[in-house]
């Protein structure tokens, strides 16, 4: 079961149980029936949040729950919806991203009976029913930008990201520093969305893709959300070349995106759920590419029918995988942007 619990109803803390599926006259599930997954953001186009959907909808599903998400789309409207996943008492309370540091340093605490799961971050206070899931997504990163440099003809390459946040720059700092590693002349330019809406706004990072390509950029990294597809758009518009992620985004712009920097959230979220629905909960669980939790298509055994642009380059895709193969050894290291 689905059911979407909209901000716009949640007028006060009083009145969000009733406007989520609680209250009188429809009690909420009995405590170890159901999964709430809670977003920062409305899912819409968001591949990341569909995603988070996906995993909490799969793994909801195979522990015998249902399934119940709660959209949210400024701070006061999470704080509003995880008060009603708490009143709710769900089998576990999944917060996706950053967006819930703050909350989760304190809701977990005064609610110790409740388990809690953030998704992409942790708060720094963790409690002990409090469990993580996070990822080296720079690892990724850091294999999209060795397949830009060796595929750059100008050696001028961007990114359009979100923010310009430590955790946004886990896809900016490392693929350039791939790019280099392969071709150390390459330049990088990175552009924030930025404003109200920094992960959800296609116009602004469109016309942040413009401005690279602008400048000579022939291949731009989307690090936008629900943004990338406008800068799907400015690439394939001037001749250049883009990078997707999360998942496969290479049918969105046919044979102008090279591969994606992939986060495999819905599996490792799954797993971390009926972890917990198993009582095996806390802790911080790290995927990366040794865990199989992030990676690029080029490693995929379905490359070919993937639609990126990279399959046509076997050499690249050789080279990347004797790079990944190096990570994993730990003869190379890649920098994490949040480590400091």
């Amino acid at each position: 079961m689905r059911t979407t619990c909209k901000p716009a109803v949640l007028a006060a803390a009083a009145l969000t149980l009733a406007a989520c599926g609680g209250g009188d006259r429809q009690p909420a599930a009995a405590p170890g029936t159901s999964v709430i997954l809670i977003t920062p953001n409305p899912v819409g186009t968001n591949s990341f949040l569909q995603l988070s959907v996906k995993g909490a909808e799969a793994a909801a599903k195979e522990i015998g729950a249902s399934f119940k998400l709660y959209e949210s789309k400024d701070p006061t409207s999470i704080a509003q919806n995880l008060d009603a996943a708490v009143r709710a008492k769900p089998t576990v309370i999944v917060g996706v991203t950053f967006s819930f540091d703050d909350l989760f340093a304190t809701v977990p605490k005064q609610h110790p009976g409740q388990q809690f799961l953030q998704v992409d971050s942790c708060a720094k206070v963790q409690a002990a029913n409090l469990t993580c899931v996070s990822f080296k997504e720079h690892e990724a990163a850091y294999l999209a930008g060795v397949e830009a440099g060796l595929l750059s003809r100008s050696g001028k390459l961007g990114v359009v990201a979100a923010l310009d946040s430590p955790f946004v720059h886990r896809w900016i700092d490392p693929f350039f520093a791939g790019a280099k590693s392969v071709r150390p002349s390459v330049t990088g330019t990175p552009l924030y969305v930025g404003g109200n809406n920094p992960f959800s706004d296609p116009a602004r990072a469109k016309s942040q893709a413009q401005s690279l390509t602008g400048q000579g950029a022939d291949i731009v990294a989307a690090a936008a959300s629900g943004g990338n597809q406008g800068v799907f758009e400015a690439t394939a518009a001037a001749g250049a070349k883009s990078f997707g992620v999360d998942v496969n985004q290479c049918a969105q712009s046919p044979g102008a995106i090279v591969d994606n920097v992939l986060k495999h959230v819905d599996v490792a979220e799954a797993s971390a759920i009926k972890d917990i629905a198993a009582g095996r909960a806390g802790g911080v669980k790290v995927y990366g590419l040794k865990e199989g939790g992030v990676g690029v298509n080029a490693l995929g055994d379905d490359l070919g029918s993937s639609g990126c642009t990279v399959a046509s380059s076997p050499e690249v895709v050789a080279k990347v995988k004797q790079v990944r193969d190096d990570i994993v050894a730990g003869t190379v290291t890649v920098t994490d942007p949040l480590a400091g």
